[in-house]
């Protein structure tokens, strides 16, 4: 398929729009609809409806390829770029938040360091199709064990830090007094729902079996400070690494005895690095 075909398919079918389609892309209606037409006759089959704009079931099936497909070819073209170009002073670090912890921030140079705190999703193609340098992900794992990053590229990851978890609840709460506690206590409790400012409740699901944690309230955002403040308030509970849940106003860490999981963070990138991004891969590195 060609893929300049395919990525107009999918602006169509995410704008549900031929026009809107047409002005992201800086074509014209009729080019839009002759790239369509065109990957229509290719795979000899009709992939959207007309009036309303909406995907066919063939077309559902092909955007669950095309997403993927199209960050690889990017993925690709970063990855030639990236050998090809000269060593760039500066940095670009994509992280997710609880990621930015104060061994990684003590790494940074001290000029040149974009830092752009995304969805911990994003973090690999970010990295993968060159708009970072490097990526730090995050996530609960069983002691030195790495965590799972999606198969974006060829994308070489490193543990860079372990520390205990905590529950971060108010402290007013019945449970604020315990030295220790158990998730599987925890499945009926009220929660956060904030993935990607603290560990996801889907990462609490799988650590008791793929049950419980029904959200209380959901938060979407990436600022810490906004959730820590929101579980010492008494909106839900919230599971943070220890670092980032101590200290809160109000609030109480009590440490996670059951299961024994940690808060892991792996650095991610590409190809060889170099300049700016080969010095802070090797301070993060360097055993702490």
């Amino acid at each position: 398929m060609d893929p300049h075909l395919l990525r107009t398919y999918v602006f169509v079918a995410r704008l549900a729009s031929f026009s809107e389609a047409a002005r992201e892309l800086g074509y014209t209606q009729s080019a839009v609809s002759q790239h369509i037409a065109a990957l229509e006759q290719d795979l000899g089959a009709p992939l959207l409806t007309r009036r309303p704009v909406a995907p066919t079931a063939a077309g559902e099936r092909l955007l669950e390829h095309a997403g993927p497909l199209l960050l690889r070819l990017e993925a690709a073209r970063a990855d030639v770029v990236r050998m090809a170009a000269a060593p760039d002073h500066g940095l670009t670090l994509a992280t997710a938040s609880t990621a930015l912890g104060p061994r990684v921030l003590g790494a940074l140079p001290a000029a040149g360091v974009t830092l752009r705190v995304l969805p911990r999703a994003e973090v690999p193609a970010a990295v993968a199709t060159g708009t970072a340098d490097l990526g730090l992900v995050d996530g609960l794992a069983a002691p030195s064990d790495p965590l799972r990053v999606p198969d974006v590229a060829p994308l070489t990851t490193y543990g860079v830090g372990e520390e205990p978890v905590c529950v971060l609840l108010p402290d007013t709460h019945p449970l604020a007094r315990h030295t220790g506690l158990r998730l599987g206590d925890l499945a009926d409790a009220r929660w956060l729902d904030a993935p990607d400012a603290g560990l996801p409740l889907a990462h609490l699901r799988a650590a008791n079996g793929g049950h419980g944690f029904r959200p209380a309230l959901r938060y979407e955002g990436t600022d810490v400070h906004a959730l820590t403040a929101l579980a010492a308030t008494g909106h839900g509970l919230t599971l943070l690494p220890r670092s980032a849940a101590t200290g809160v106003p109000g609030g109480v860490a009590v440490p996670l005895t059951e299961p024994r999981v940690v808060h892991r963070t792996e650095l991610v990138f590409a190809g060889t690095l170099r300049g700016a991004s080969a010095a802070v891969a090797e301070a993060l590195l360097e055993p702490a």
